[in-house]
């Protein structure tokens, strides 16, 4: 399994399957883990960052931890190698821009990456399609507890799991959902989303997290602190008394839509998918933009003739490196607008 093989699916976290996969796209439950008698990375100097990354490569693929895992090393990796591993929310933007030795472990499904020097010496991730967050839980339980057989982390008696940043320390878990709210967004009402994260303490950000945008409607929810609290409390409110609000904001907004502005719905709906199907040439934002408004339609049964998995799929292949990879070739902005166009057209079965 190597990374150039990834580029011809989805990934899981746009896959389109689980519970409430109309409006949950993904489900993410992440560990910061640090070793032992070892420095935060903040603190290392270029010797213990090497080597950390060379340990912690080789325990990784050693432990087995699940089919076809394999490791790209960032260090020599290429800039477009690394924006595909953003691209799939397998890695960070940071981590692929960082210049200090660094990797990821990936395995072939895509619901594990654990990347190696990032801000805390590992941080585990397992995603699933849809909410699927207790699914998620108890798969990072199983690979943190077949790491910790071979590696020994930083743990203090009274604050738990030490990470470099104090937000995650105590369990060192963080619990997020990728929210698709068109429809609150369409009817000005996403600002009652913020307040309610506000609220609630919980963290809501753009498509590829910390300072980035909602592109494409997409939005990510999670958890601010870990201190204090057990992992079961933590994914149990989440999911019990925090989520559900969300959710069910974006589908009375789906709803008002359908029943009380339908010509609205409909123009916005249509006119998204007759500019995919036309464009000759169109930008990663404006294609974000349309997509999402395609999806509504689907979603809500205003268009009958577009697949909603090839929809999904479009939103992951359409992103500039995973374009360029498709293509073989690497392009320019303008170049890349009218390879784009041309390609959703083909995927739509336009002229």
């Amino acid at each position: 399994m190597k990374l150039s093989d990834l580029t011809s699916r989805a990934g899981e976290w746009l896959r389109g399957r689980g519970p409430m996969h109309d409006v949950v796209i993904s489900s993410r439950i992440r560990l910061a883990r640090n070793l032992a008698g070892m420095p935060f990375l903040c603190r290392c100097d270029q010797a213990q960052t090497r080597e950390l990354a060379d340990r912690l490569r080789d325990k990784i693929l050693r432990a087995e931890l699940a089919s076809e895992v394999f490791y790209v090393d960032m260090a020599v990796a290429g800039e477009m190698d690394r924006q595909l591993l953003v691209e799939r929310h397998l890695i960070s933007r940071q981590h692929a821009e960082a210049k200090h030795p660094r990797g990821v472990a990936v395995s072939g499904e895509e619901t594990i990456a654990i990347m190696v020097n990032e801000e805390d010496h590992l941080r585990i991730q397992v995603l699933r399609s849809g909410l699927q967050l207790e699914d998620a839980v108890a798969e990072i339980n199983r690979v943190d507890d077949h790491l910790e057989e071979h590696l020994d982390f930083a743990f203090h008696s009274r604050y738990g799991y030490l990470t470099a940043c104090p937000t995650n320390v105590g369990t060192g878990l963080r619990v997020s959902v990728m929210l698709h709210l068109p429809a609150l967004k369409m009817t000005g009402e996403i600002e009652k989303v913020f307040r309610a994260a506000q609220d609630m303490r919980l963290a809501i950000r753009g498509l590829y997290g910390e300072g980035t945008e909602a592109s494409g409607d997409f939005f990510q929810v999670s958890n601010q602190t870990a201190l204090g609290r057990s992992e079961e409390q933590i994914v149990a409110d989440f999911i019990g008394q925090m989520l559900p609000h969300f959710i069910e904001y974006e589908r009375k907004a789906r709803e008002s839509l359908r029943t009380r502005r339908p010509a609205l719905l409909d123009d916005k709906v249509h006119r998204a998918l007759a500019i995919l199907r036309a464009a000759r040439s169109i930008s990663s934002d404006e294609t974000m933009y349309l997509l999402s408004l395609v999806r509504l339609g689907i979603n809500l049964g205003r268009i009958e003739d577009v697949d909603l998995k090839s929809i999904n799929e479009m939103f992951l292949l359409t992103q500039p490196a995973h374009l360029q990879r498709i293509l073989g070739a690497e392009m320019e902005p303008q170049e890349r607008g009218q390879a784009r166009a041309e390609f959703i057209r083909r995927r739509l079965g336009a002229a």
